[in-house]
């Protein structure tokens, strides 16, 4: 129980100093304090010879990185810019002689670097914000700075109090023009009370604060926390902040938001990544497992992230979103193309001949594919072995296969045809009807999929 905020303000920090992986705190800073204090780290960070030259930054170099971050302006386009691993300026302090004149890249993020390497964990504590009109100056609660970039902002409560009116002063603040400069580079807000907390993704300035998006984090089980020490060790602790940022924000281009996952998309992508990292290759029927997940419940994004993170983690040499119509699977390409990275490419196929091309390929831009099950099922060995060299090339790589809607496709022959052509890739399956025993056809979801932890996607 904390009859006043501040006392909750100050456990809340002493609990992320000395055992949630955050570093330092800076007390009461200005935007221009914090400019500064990035200034610093990318110094540190940046200080050998073919970069910054031992040499720090100017404001006037500042300036030009804050003038690409208010440029950019929207959190789904800094979402790239964070998450790009650096950012170029134009030298124009003289005393590099090396350099002035000319541009130079700074590595600002590395979201691989977790609790690791030039990673630096920050809290600022009442930041001063300036607000526009005739409002006055005012303070907001905690910022969580990642290598100086204020990524977190978390608006607190005392006990009894709605976690909704944290989130409408968050609200507030953003009406009023608040998250600008150097505080536009929010991406997550943290509404939080001793028995509540909401998380959800900045939608920017133009953006609209929908409730149906403020989420509760949960546990595996899908079990709600609430409490806020159990907050604070699930949702803003280092390593889960630093992923959060690095791995689990997506920005969607078609729809034009940042969009961050809920714990249970979250856990769903995190399992099927880290079955893929534990692969033994080389044997026959290697197991993968399925998803169960209602309708509306963001599948497509899980499965694209997981695929994604498959992808860049190079585990795997291809991933594979299987569709099981032709017409699903032209709509999937473009939500999955959507949430690509400005540096990745989604491809497509457009007859079973290209799916073939692109299957043989080494290249690495075309690793992750979206394709229908019709397609890939024409692969097949036969009329005299007529793509037996083909099969023979391709089933050298490591393959992963993401089935779509599994209870449509997994006890039709085309499946296990693919199966049987490929008895080395690994399957896993997104579901909304699970089948079981009592209602199969051919062959269960758990014997296709298994044995990875069936998760349930509510």
């Amino acid at each position: 129980m904390f009859k006043r905020e501040l006392d909750f303000e100050n456990t809340l920090v002493d609990l992320l100093l000395a055992e949630k992986g955050w570093q330092e705190i800076i007390n009461n800073p200005t935007e221009q304090d914090l400019i500064k204090n990035w200034a610093n780290i990318l110094y540190e960070n940046n200080r050998d010879i073919d970069r910054l030259n031992d040499q720090p930054l100017t404001d006037g170099e500042m300036a030009q990185i804050i003038e690409q971050i208010n440029n950019l302006k929207t959190p789904i386009r800094l979402n790239g810019f964070i998450n790009g691993k650096s950012v170029s300026i134009i030298r124009d302090n003289p005393a590099d002689t090396l350099h002035f004149g000319k541009e130079v890249s700074l590595k600002i993020y590395d979201r691989m670097e977790i609790a690791a390497g030039q990673s630096r964990y920050q809290i600022a504590r009442q930041p001063k914000f300036t607000t526009k009109g005739i409002t006055s100056d005012r303070r907001g609660d905690l910022m969580l700075l990642i290598n100086g970039m204020p990524v977190f902002h978390i608006e607190l409560k005392k006990s009894g109090i709605s976690v909704s009116q944290a989130t409408n002063q968050i609200e507030h603040y953003a009406k009023n023009g608040i998250f600008t400069g150097i505080f536009a580079m929010v991406q997550i807000f943290v509404a939080m009370t001793p028995d509540d907390t909401v998380y959800f993704a900045n939608p920017g300035p133009e953006g609209r604060f929908d409730p149906d998006f403020y989420f509760n984090w949960a546990d595996f089980n899908n079990e709600p926390i609430r409490h806020w020490k159990d907050i604070t060790s699930h949702l803003i602790s280092i390593p889960m902040a630093h992923q959060l940022i690095g791995f689990y924000t997506v920005a969607d281009t078609a729809a034009g938001v940042l969009k961050v996952m809920r714990s249970y998309q979250f856990f769903a992508a995190h399992a099927i990544t880290d079955k893929v990292t534990k692969i033994k290759w080389g044997g026959n029927n290697l197991l993968g497992g399925y998803i169960w997940h209602t309708t509306g419940s963001g599948k497509t994004l899980t499965s694209f992230k997981s695929a994604q993170l498959i992808a860049n983690s190079k585990d795997a040499d291809k991933v594979i979103f299987l569709m099981d119509r032709i017409e699903l699977g032209t709509q999937s390409l473009k939500e999955y193309q959507a949430f690509a990275n400005d540096d990745e490419t989604v491809q497509g196929t457009k007859n079973t001949l290209a799916l073939l091309t692109k299957l043989k390929s080494n290249h690495h831009k075309e690793t992750l594919i979206v394709t229908s099950i019709q397609k890939m099922s024409q692969i097949k060995d036969e009329d005299g072995g007529k793509n037996a060299k083909d099969i023979e090339i391709i089933s050298k790589k490591r393959i992963v296969i993401i089935v779509d809607e599994a209870h449509r496709s997994t006890f039709g022959d085309m499946l296990l045809t693919i199966k049987d052509t490929f008895p080395h890739a690994v399957f896993f399956g997104f579901t909304g009807t699970p089948i079981h025993d009592e209602n199969r056809k051919k062959i269960t979801l758990l014997q296709m999929f298994s044995a990875m932890n069936y998760i349930d996607i509510a």
